[in-house]
């Protein structure tokens, strides 16, 4: 069991800066492939990033290459999303997920533990 708490999010600008954190609970936060996804309002989740058990392999979703960076402390439990050049378009609920293994995964059933979200929100 992992227990995930995103926190960072909060009301933003277009052009603003922005990094989320995700604390996972447990001793084996090395060997859970991670990601972030985001939900907009009526909207699905989707796909933002990933990296893997040992943060050598990352991947992102189209509209937040060259903005946005995925990085994690395996020593601290901790995976980050910096996040550049918002836009309002990047407004949503901002979510973590981990799964037992390795490699990058890029869908939400490839998941198994989420957080509860934060909520960032971008204004023009």
């Amino acid at each position: 069991q992992v227990w995930l708490v995103e926190s960072g999010g909060g009301l933003m600008q277009a052009g603003d800066s922005l990094r989320l954190s995700c604390a996972a609970s447990g001793r084996t936060f090395g060997s859970y492939a991670m990601g972030w996804f985001r939900q907009a309002p009526a909207k699905e989740r989707e796909f933002v990033a990933a990296i893997s058990s040992g943060g050598g392999m990352t991947g992102y979703e189209d509209s937040v290459k060259g903005r946005f960076t995925i990085s994690r402390v395996n020593a601290q439990n901790t995976m980050f999303l910096q996040m550049n050049s918002l836009k309002p378009e990047d407004t949503a609920v901002y979510y973590c997920a981990a799964v037992l293994g390795g490699g990058v995964r890029t869908t939400t059933r490839d998941y198994r533990y989420w957080g509860q979200g934060t909520q960032v929100t971008v204004s023009s």
